[in-house]
């Protein structure tokens, strides 16, 4: 297997993730923003390996299978520690949805791509807003209440909160879309199966 650009990318978003958590950790008044600006890192690189791969013609089925790997797993860590830190019912549900629709959409992509139908369940532009949505509200709550200095009346991590909420509603949409999608499949297997 021979390693591209966006492939190289892809990994450095995993190489990230001990990183991110080791920041966000760290007992000093700026590892907020350290955790913020290595999250938006990861997400910038994930834009940017998508973007690289189509430009340069360096598609492969290696970075197709590890691109949304790394997405799933830098997310999924941020929202536990983010849940870790604020283990409210608040946060818990919008985390529970986001964390769960991963698990069900990815399991039905699999699924389908072993009965030969994975094109019908590919990445939507609904999928990629909510990912756009959920990654600008990870960082801005990484940043924590009053980053930069800025006033704790300013309600930051409330706006951030907000946005996972709106995440986990195009998740919904986004995963009932899927389903939607993968239905006629579904039914004429389990037809199949009788």
């Amino acid at each position: 297997m021979k390693l591209n650009t966006p492939t190289i990318l892809t990994l450095g978003r995993i190489v990230l993730i001990p990183l991110f958590v080791l920041a966000f950790y760290l007992p000093v008044a700026w590892s907020g923003l350290a955790a913020a600006g290595l999250f938006a890192l990861a997400a910038i690189t994930d834009w940017l390996d998508g973007y690289l791969a189509r430009r340069l013609g360096e598609i492969s089925r290696f970075g197709e299978f590890l691109d949304p790997v790394a997405d799933k797993l830098i997310v999924a860590v941020a929202l536990i520690m983010l849940l870790q830190a604020d283990a409210r019912v608040l946060l818990a549900l919008p985390v529970a949805v986001i964390i769960g629709r991963e698990i069900t959409v990815s399991a039905l992509r699999e699924w389908m791509a072993e009965i030969g139908s994975r094109a019908s369940v590919a990445v939507s532009i609904w999928g990629k807003i909510k990912t756009a949505v959920q990654m600008t509200a990870i960082v801005v709550m990484l940043l924590g209440p009053s980053p930069l200095g800025l006033p704790e009346s300013w309600p930051v991590y409330a706006i951030g909160l907000a946005g996972l909420y709106f995440a986990a509603a195009l998740t919904l949409w986004s995963m009932c879309q899927y389903l939607a999608a993968a239905w006629p499949a579904m039914r004429e297997e389990s037809r199949n199966s009788k």
